[in-house]
């Protein structure tokens, strides 16, 4: 009997023989979390960052930035389910990509996913949401001045280039898989979006001089909202990266929020601080702060490490993007509208080195993750956790 049936569920094997038509390897409780999980951070880019983009740049630009996170999220499922995914998570054709081939199949999609107890479609949707995510991140800091047109042509070209190999190399059983702990995506998500759109902005260049000087929100409450779609739908984000519904699931989702809610009042703090006043902006990066940095570690760190790595999360990227930002003539030449860089690169980047640090990550919860993730091939979803 396939662990997939009694793992963390107490199940018997012979309410297996209950619905011929469900196969012995599906999981019920399982297949559902990761569809909600799925759904839950296509919910974060449609409509969270789709409202978030609207609202946080200046009116006149408000339709153009909605509408580059549309067509993101659309444009890299087409381009998912025709070649990317299984360049990512397929057959390895060298060492830093995977075989490219169509994901529609219905034979592909019904057989058993290589990472969980559910449908190949689960693992298919579940990684087109993080993909998908990532370029909209990206277009964060090309808001204000990118052609639409040049956008529509560098989605589907970043998501085959970049993306996949990202992806395979961390997670699709690449060269770095055994030397890297990523749990849902520090790395893989953040970092690569952070790094991609400070390039793409040093490439397309910067907005017009008044803009950059004067770049308010054209509509505070609908970015508190978008926001808001971003943080609740997180749940779903590191939620899913277990690919069960299991104990570490929870820790990992309750961890999520305590260091997002830790990094909002630690950013909000150094504003009244340093500017003696607070700031919804200042809240909203906050926010995005704590999410990132939690992310490669979320199942992997104990509560209380939650918190230091929230309150680090509201420090450091707020000096870097305040202060470190503002001194350095490198950054100040980088048009980065929404400071991407500061907030999804840096607070990646530290989340995983936070969680690679033997004071932060537990062996206990490292090992717990690992056996809750295993397929019955014995393969990991996440990569080896070998914490010193």
């Amino acid at each position: 009997m396939s662990s997939c049936m009694l793992q963390d569920h107490g199940l018997r094997p012979g309410l297996a023989a209950a619905d011929q038509s469900i196969p012995y390897w599906n999981n019920k409780a399982d297949n559902a979390w990761q569809l909600t999980a799925a759904t839950m951070v296509g919910l974060q880019t449609v409509p969270g960052l789709v409202i978030l983009y609207g609202s946080m740049v200046k009116k006149k630009w408000a339709v153009n930035s909605a509408f580059m996170a549309l067509y993101g999220f659309a444009s890299v499922l087409v381009c998912w389910v025709l070649w990317a995914h299984r360049m990512a998570f397929g057959d390895r054709l060298f060492w830093l990509i995977g075989v490219p081939g169509v994901a529609l199949s219905e034979g592909y999609l019904l057989s058993h996913s290589t990472q969980g107890c559910f449908p190949m479609a689960d693992y298919v949707f579940f990684q087109f949401a993080f993909a998908a995510i990532t370029v909209v991140l990206l277009a964060g800091s090309l808001l204000g001045r990118m052609n639409f047109g040049a956008w529509m042509l560098f989605v589907p070209m970043w998501l085959t280039v970049c993306y996949t190999v990202g992806a395979f190399c961390i997670w699709g059983n690449g060269f770095i898989q055994k030397y890297l702990i990523d749990y849902a995506g520090g790395y893989v998500i953040h970092l690569s979006s952070g790094v991609a759109g400070f390039t793409a902005a040093y490439w397309v260049g910067p907005r017009h001089s008044r803009d950059r000087q004067s770049f308010p929100p054209n509509n505070i409450l609908h970015m508190v909202f978008g926001a808001g779609f971003l943080w609740l739908g997180w749940t779903g984000f590191n939620g899913g990266a277990p690919f069960a519904a299991g104990r570490i699931t929870s820790l990992a989702i309750l961890n999520t929020h305590i260091c997002t809610a830790t990094s909002l009042l630690i950013w909000v703090s150094m504003d009244i601080i340093v500017y003696k006043k607070s700031s919804v902006i200042g809240a909203v990066q906050g926010i995005i702060t704590g999410l990132v940095c939690i992310t490669p570690g979320a199942g992997l760190v104990d509560s209380v490490a939650a918190v230091v790595m929230g309150v680090l999360a509201g420090l450091v990227p707020w000096y870097t993007m305040m202060v470190l930002h503002r001194k350095l003539a490198f950054l100040q030449c980088v048009d980065d509208t929404l400071g991407v860089f500061h907030t999804h690169a840096v607070a990646g980047s530290m989340g995983g080195l936070l969680t690679e640090s033997s004071k932060m990550a537990s062996n206990k919860l490292a090992s717990s993750s690992l056996e809750q993730c295993l397929s019955p091939s014995g393969m990991p979803s996440l990569p080896a956790l070998s914490v010193t």
